[in-house]
């Protein structure tokens, strides 16, 4: 027997006593030692409610699955505003699009978390009307859950696949967009590539999620799954925000170069990065732009020097800042911090502009964020080496920051190389 179903039978326990039929909301805490091969991810991905949220740090200390909601939030604005108001410790999970004021959050019914050893299993009862009617509704959802079954196999077989923009047409946007850029209206603009893998069958999203959980390391990992058949997942590896009271962290992750097995060569390929003027010019663009932005919102700022992060597939330049806030302000920090210059552009309302009128696709989920939010901290990642699931058609997503001297080939060589973190788990080519 899992130590889950011995918390979640405390749980129903807990939903024996009387409700009041008043507004209100209440939070029962389980706590648990790990001591079984629990896999909440597959458990998660077996259950038939919906919407769904897993969440693991790039660091490895935390992990989420998220279950069924309380209350959905179409943006984090509005997610923040219901927080400031709660006296409880809530979270809201889930994602907010490219367009920031755009958004799929949701309070969970129950959300297991697994933190420095220990898991928790937490319910949520919330209503604006009945505490007892609402503590009926979680019932019965705790009675609707499944057993956790392993996930799938990944068995892919591709009958299509098609590149938007095609190479042509990436070549054409490359040269509109540093032609825009040697008039001066711009200084840098991250320009991507949606690819649509069309399959003979629908694609198990947990399982692709396992498949990238296992090989695209020093990544946070997410899937949002709203149905059935629709979910969007990725690795990433760069943090938009992270902030625990008034302590703010962010980062500049811009400047790309190529991995490689061997540790040798792969230094190689970093010293070069370190010393390369157009990656370092486009890694201190975006540093610049945080730190302005972020001026009138802190008290104090640092930015810690530029290190190499190695992936799987590329390597990335990346500077830290640190910051003090003059006040814990989660829709602040994304008023400010989304989209950053790395995943838009220079100065940034040019740059979203010039993306909406060139790529050949909307973004939605794609370069937008994914994590969490709460009055006491809230963490979230950018949505980069992604994927939208959509019944037997997965769309990935890669893109580059675009400067002056940018070679068109060059780009599509970098972007290919990022979309083959998530490619490389459905296809071997």
């Amino acid at each position: 027997m899992h130590s889950i179903t011995v918390a979640l039978e405390s749980l129903q326990a807990s939903l024996a006593e009387a409700m009041p039929d008043a507004p209100g909301t209440r939070i029962f805490d389980v706590s648990f030692p790990l001591n079984d091969a629990f896999d909440p991810l597959s458990w998660l991905c077996g259950q038939t409610q919906f919407p769904q949220f897993y969440w693991q740090h790039r660091n490895g200390h935390q992990e989420v699955a998220a279950l069924g909601a309380v209350r959905h939030f179409d943006s984090l604005a509005e997610a923040n505003l219901f927080l400031q108001a709660q006296t409880d410790d809530l979270q809201i999970w889930g994602l907010n699009a490219f367009t920031p004021a755009c958004g799929s959050l949701f309070l969970p019914r129950l959300r297991w978390r697994r933190e420095a050893g220990k898991a928790s299993l937490r319910l949520t009862l919330h209503s604006d009307v009945s505490l007892r009617t609402d503590a009926q509704q979680a019932q019965a959802s705790l009675c609707a859950l499944l057993p956790s079954h392993p996930l799938p196999a990944l068995n892919t077989e591709l009958s299509a696949e098609r590149h938007y923009p095609d190479k042509a047409g990436w070549v054409r946007m490359i040269e509109a967009a540093t032609d825009t850029i040697a008039t001066g209206k711009m200084d840098k603009v991250a320009l991507a590539r949606a690819t649509d893998l069309h399959f003979a069958t629908s694609l198990n999203a947990g399982a692709m999620m396992a498949a990238s959980r296992r090989v695209n390391l020093n990544c946070y990992h997410f899937l949002q799954r709203f149905d059935a058949q629709t979910a969007f997942l990725g690795s990433s590896p760069e943090r938009l925000w992270r902030r625990q009271g008034t302590q703010l962290e962010t980062e500049a992750l811009a400047g790309t170069v190529v991995n490689h097995p061997d540790d040798r060569q792969a230094k190689h390929y970093a010293d070069w990065l370190m010393q390369d003027d157009k990656n370092q010019r486009e890694n201190l663009l975006v540093v610049e732009d945080i730190c302005e932005r972020l001026q009138q919102d802190v008290s104090s700022l640092e930015v810690l020097p530029p290190e190499v992060v190695r992936l799987r597939k590329v390597q990335h330049l990346r500077r830290c800042i640190q910051a003090e806030l003059k006040s814990a302000d989660d829709a602040r920090c994304q008023h400010q911090l989304q989209p950053t210059a790395a995943v838009a552009g220079l100065p940034r309302e040019p740059a979203r502009q010039f993306i909406e009128q060139h790529e050949p696709f909307t973004r939605e989920w794609y370069a937008g964020s994914a994590g969490y939010l709460g009055k006491q901290q809230s963490e979230f990642c950018v949505t980069l080496r992604s994927a939208k699931v959509a019944g037997n058609v997965v769309r990935l997503y890669a893109g580059a920051g675009i400067v002056r001297g940018s070679d068109p080939e060059l780009e599509w060589q970098e972007i290919t190389q990022k979309a083959a973190g998530l490619r490389s788990l459905l296809l071997s080519d």
